[in-house]
């Protein structure tokens, strides 16, 4: 045994453990607004801070030494003051910001609880089902996801498909497919009031929540319905597909289907996680978020489904190109756009 690798190894273990013992501190810092309100206030004491937030002083104490010691938030020893640098504001306290990392600490408790049921499935070879799993879940995938739909959907993502955004702007049918809580569906239909937009899901309750978030936005161009990708109907000129297409228990079906419904001239856009087509090009710290994901929800979803094609959340752009082109009929994919965690794809009838 080489005890330099031994060592190394024991470090990383307690790195990661820090991080999965700090998942329930961080849902409560987002949850309270204990990151903003320190931001906000600047270097402050544990009784300044709990003071401005209304939470105990003890439980306040406690938290903030947590965060410290994880550097989500920076302690001076000399004046006795907790404080956020502009780095750790932009992960933790801007909701607004592509890096507002916070809500992913969501998707790993809701991960924990579907544990029993995945573990389960491991002997079984069978699937969970989407509302199966956590009653959580869903709600934290969608907001895992909503700052990168927020930051590039509009300013970098419809732009490059060709000639769409003018499309969109004088009046467009637009099918979003897997829609979910319908956050990209509603960024859409606000951006463009000519256009006609559907967001269509399997999952009552995501479109129950979805509509119910549109219900707050007042968009007459909206409309939310629970439907199977392979029983869409209509003609569209965009179809879009986010972050779903690998939990689909029949994606090659579904695309089959999809190009049917767009027009001759149409688009359907693909986000997927960001990939390479090899596990060697995955092994790295956001390929591994997304194993870890695709382990407990990606592939458990898709086996609950006919034909449980199991894509997983890392399929890449190769073998996604088999799906969409090869077997869904499409004539063209391309990448069009990329961030650190997704791939855009564009695929043409």
């Amino acid at each position: 045994m080489d005890e330099n690798k031994l060592h190394e190894l024991v470090g990383q273990m307690l790195h990661d453990l820090g991080g999965a013992f700090s998942v329930p501190l961080v849902q409560i810092g987002e949850r309270l607004g204990l990151y903003e309100a320190l931001n906000e206030a600047g270097p402050s004491t544990v009784e300044e801070l709990a003071d401005r937030t209304g939470v105990a002083e003890r439980y306040m104490q406690e938290w903030l030494c947590a965060q410290a010691a994880s550097n989500y938030v920076t302690y001076d020893a000399e004046s006795g003051k907790f404080s956020m640098t502009p780095e750790q504001a932009f992960v933790l306290a801007d909701r607004a910001s592509p890096f507002y990392l916070a809500p992913a600490f969501g998707s790993a408790a809701a991960f924990q609880q579907n544990e029993p049921l995945v573990a389960k499935a491991f002997k079984s070879g069978e699937g969970v089902g989407w509302g199966s799993q956590s009653k959580c879940l869903s709600c934290a995938v969608a907001q895992f996801f909503r700052p990168g739909y927020e930051n590039h959907l509009l300013q970098a993502w419809l732009p490059a498909i060709d000639g769409m955004i003018e499309k969109l702007k004088s009046g467009a049918r637009v099918a979003d497919v897997g829609c979910g809580h319908g956050i990209t569906t509603m960024i859409m239909a606000q951006a463009f009031p000519n256009s006609e937009f559907i967001g269509l899901d399997f999952h009552e309750e995501s479109i129950e929540a979805a509509r119910q978030h549109a219900a707050e936005k007042s968009l007459s161009n909206l409309q939310f319905d629970v439907c199977l990708a392979k029983h869409v109907h209509g003609k569209f000129d965009l179809a879009t597909i986010f972050d779903c297409l690998h939990d689909m228990g029949d994606p090659a079906g579904a695309m089959k289907h999809i190009r049917e419904t767009l027009k001759e001239d149409g688009a359907c856009m693909i986000v997927e996680p960001m990939a390479g087509d090899t596990l060697s090009d995955n092994l790295n710290p956001v390929g591994r978020l997304y194993y870890a994901a695709s382990t407990m929800v990606c592939v458990p979803t898709s086996l609950a489904q006919e034909v449980g094609t199991a894509l997983g959340a890392q399929a890449g752009e190769k073998r996604l190109k088999e799906i969409i082109v090869n077997e869904g009929g499409f004539s063209s994919l391309r990448r069009v756009a990329e961030t650190p965690f997704n791939m855009i794809l564009e695929a043409r009838p």
